[in-house]
């Protein structure tokens, strides 16, 4: 689901942004998952995250894992990239009172991910449930029972395999599937019995005679079956099932099929029907005739052209269930981890049974399959609260035995734990709320095994509603799911979510908006005006100009050095590579203060002797003094990261001070970074309305003031600040008609170093202004020190100081 709000603060005041919502986690694979989402979309200052999990039941196995990215969104797996507990996690124990927290600053950040998309942080841990009749819990009224039995003999299977193999498959897709059917295969246990059905526009089966046992030859046969599919044709979904129905259907009437065993088909597609019948409701009917209730289908679709209404019907009719796989998901995970989940049944047609008269409207108590790692939940009401005790049996089979485990549960004890759990649950996670909103997780924590009831009753009658076979029936589930999700304030396809109007925590906080005010500019402090010096004027906000130098990195990127003591400007190229993140000025050991650029790739025009050309897109500068503090520049926004975090559009004209650091942006033209007072930069703004496919909106980086950086600074362009260069002619002059344009003139003197260069114009200041420079080639070689690739840092905010994480 995708929610959007949009609110209006003033300028210079602070928000938080409180989201409560309510999870009921599913066991799979003996334990819970708790993920959060980890996508700011960009660099934050202060991202920590505090995980406070208390439980009625001992908490066990507890981990942290790796962060899971875009490849891995469900099931099992993880991402070989990052293979590692997220740095600066701790986790702690106190009287099973699990708390964890993860805090990376910006530069552990940026290690992670440069764009602000970390992935998923996962907390993955079990409890200690009874081992017999399960875990009930009671209050005000209601009760929840949780049942996960444990170290019963596996139930076997009889499963058929039925595999989309039309051309939409081809590629990706089909290679991940059968990565996947190879290993579940090996996971087939000896007493198993299964099968392989392929389709497109026809239908094509392994074993026409039948399931076989999983015997080590059959395995290596199906292998090759496996091995064989090529993609092709259309989608016969309706045949496929049909004929995977009919040899379940056979296998199980044979006399000689053993009675306690467990059923299924799991069907995988990546489409909609094209071939045989296309009508999803005539689809759905066939397959309830051609199940019979005699076995289940779990359905399994892939990518984003597939049908997944009608997987999900075609799971919800037949006792089964559903999982999608995005087009970006790492099927072959997901696809072992969906098989891991039900690959190891242990019961078989479980009921649970509570005191007659004892309760009421219990929710789903009759069961087809429950699979190792999973669990079971009921919940109800307590019709009779006065009593003293409740009757629960639990029936099932398991192999050839019928299972029946019953005791009595005395309820006042029950109501007098949880009531107890839920009171110290409540102050050791409410003392970290913000102001408020304690009392809000109170009234849910004491409400909590009433709410799973409704939880669970509204799903069930969402389920019911898609099953209804006629528009009354459809009417009479709507009306009671919409009531119950009315009830309890539930988000659900039936109901709507209204957002209360923002208000200030403390009215002293907000300053109310200056009537005309026609930006956050006539709010804010004047920026400082720069001490003048030669070069461009560059206006700002406030009215005023700066001056700029020559000294810069604009265009493709082309560097210029001008140095005023020699009256001489130098100019030279960087080919560097689209990613490639340049030190432009590199000061952190003593002004603190820190410049890289990123470079982006745009195409070469026809003719041109380049095979791509590479701009600015984004340049930061970073200040380590009196604390850290950054800013970033794109050709579309400005992000100040300090005590405070700003955010400016660069279509507006805005000012802001923070400490000793100032950005002021004059709309769709530049941003000044004035640090100190006695350093700037300017950044010019090069956006394009109809960008040919040559063009990238990108920034060109010119230096105003340098006077506070130090004689130590370097990078790029910060080693030749504080220099002196001079011109001495070659001995010899290129002859008449020679390619005077490629060959050296003149050596320049820098650094005791002798750099060949040539006589060259270039347009700086966006154009506005030509200035003639001796030109060195190949990369500035010999012009700077070392080489290019010396300059190439590890991320955006990098100072080069290996203290940085």
């Amino acid at each position: 689901e995708l929610f959007r709000t949009t609110v209006s603060i003033p300028g210079r005041n602070r928000a938080v942004f409180l989201l409560m919502y309510e999870e009921l986690l599913q066991r799979r694979l003996g334990s819970y998952e708790l993920v959060t989402s980890l996508r700011p979309l960009q660099l934050v200052s202060r991202l920590s995250l505090d995980v406070t999990i208390v439980d009625q039941a001992p908490i066990v196995d507890l981990e942290v894992l790796p962060l899971r990215g875009e490849k891995i969104t469900g099931g099992s797996g993880s991402d070989p990239a990052k293979s590692e507990v997220p740095i600066t996690t701790a986790v702690t124990n106190e009287n099973n009172v699990w708390k964890v927290t993860f805090s990376p600053n910006i530069v552990q950040q940026a290690k992670i991910s440069t764009n602000g998309v970390l992935g998923d942080f996962v907390i993955r841990y079990d409890v200690q449930r009874d081992t017999g009749i399960g875990d009930i819990q009671v209050l005000n009224g209601h009760f929840v029972h949780y049942f996960a039995p444990k170290d019963l003999p596996v139930v076997p299977k009889n499963v058929v395999f039925v595999i989309d193999s039309s051309a939409s498959m081809l590629g990706k897709k089909m290679r991940q599937t059968k990565d996947a059917l190879f290993t579940i295969l090996r996971d087939l246990r000896p007493a198993d019995h299964f099968n392989f059905i392929s389709f497109s526009n026809r239908v094509k089966v392994w074993q026409p005679d039948g399931l076989v046992l999983a015997t080590p030859l059959n395995i290596r046969d199906a292998k090759k079956f496996i091995y064989t599919l090529i993609p092709n044709g259309g989608t016969n979904i309706d045949g496929a099932i049909q004929t995977g129905s009919a040899l379940l259907r056979d296998y199980l009437s044979d006399p000689d099929t053993g009675p306690n065993s467990v059923s299924l088909i799991i069907f995988l597609t990546d489409g909609r029907p094209t071939i045989g019948e296309t009508q999803s409701a005539s689809i759905l009917g066939n397959t309830r005739s051609a199940v019979q209730e005699k076995f289940c289908i779990f359905t399994i679709g892939i990518g984003n052209d597939v049908d997944y209404r009608l997987l999900e019907l075609m799971a919800l009719e037949n006792c089964g269930m559903t999982r999608r796989i995005s087009e970006e998901a790492n099927a072959s995970a997901m696809l072992k981890g969906f098989y891991s989940e039900i690959g190891t049944p242990l019961l078989s047609d479980i009921r649970i049974n509570y005191t007659q008269n004892s309760v009421g409207y219990v929710t789903q108590s009759l069961f087809t399959n429950y699979f190792n790692g999973s669990e079971i939940v009921v919940a109800g009401k307590l019709t009779d609260r006065s009593a003293e005790s409740l009757h629960v049996q639990v029936t099932a089979s398991n192999n050839d035995r019928l299972i029946t485990m019953e005791t009595v549960v005395p309820l006042r004890r029950l109501q007098a734990e949880t009531e107890k759990h839920v009171k110290a649950a409540t102050a050791v996670v409410g003392s970290g709320v913000t102001q408020g909103w304690g009392s809000s997780l109170g009234s849910v924590a004491a409400d909590f095994v009433q709410r799973v009831w409704g939880f669970l009753s509204v799903k069930e009658g969402l389920r019911a509603r898609l099953r209804s076979r006629s528009s009354r029936e459809r009417e009479e589930q709507t009306q009671q799911a919409t009531n119950l999700s009315l009830t309890f304030r539930f988000l659900t396809p039936l109901t709507h979510m209204v957002l209360d109007q923002p208000h200030p925590l403390t009215q002293a906080s907000v300053a109310p908006p200056t009537p005309g005010a026609a930006s956050p500019a006539n709010e804010l402090p004047e920026t400082r005006r720069e001490p003048e010096r030669p070069g461009f004027l560059s206006e700002q906000p406030d009215g005023k100009s700066i001056s700029i130098s020559k000294t810069s990195a604009d265009g493709d990127p082309h560097f210029v050095v001008e140095f005023p003591l020699s009256k001489l400007t130098v100019c030279f190229n960087i080919n560097g590579e689209p990613g490639d993140v340049l030190r432009l000025v590199s000061d952190h050991r003593y002004s603190g203060v820190t410049v890289n650029g990123r470079l982006v790739g745009a195409p070469a025009p026809p003719g041109s002797h380049k095979k791509q050309r590479t701009y600015f897109s984004s340049v930061a500068v970073v200040m380590d003094r009196p604390h850290r503090a950054y800013i970033e520049v794109t050709p579309t926004k400005v992000i100040l990261d300090g005590r405070d975090r700003i955010v400016l559009p660069c279509h507006a004209t805005a000012a802001v001070d923070s400490d000793r650091l100032s950005v002021a942006v004059v709309g769709g033209a530049n941003v000044t970074v004035t640090v100190g007072g006695n350093i700037s930069f300017v950044i010019l703004l090069h956006r394009y309305k109809n960008p040919s496919p040559y063009q990238r909106d990108h920034l060109g980086f010119y230096i105003g003031n340098s006077a506070g950086l130090s004689p130590r600074c370097h990078g790029l362009l910060g080693q030749f600040l504080h220099e002196e260069v001079g011109v001495a002619p070659l001995p010899a002059l290129p002859a008449p008609g020679d390619a005077g344009d490629l060959n050296p003139t003149a050596f320049l003197k820098v650094k005791e170093r002798s750099v060949p260069v040539v006589r060259k114009s270039r347009r700086i200041y966006g154009g506005k202004q030509s200035v003639d420079c001796w030109f060195a080639r190949n990369n500035a070689e010999k012009l700077i020190d070392g080489r290019y690739e010396d300059y190439v840092t590890a991320h955006l905010f990098d100072t080069g100081n290996t203290n940085n994480a």
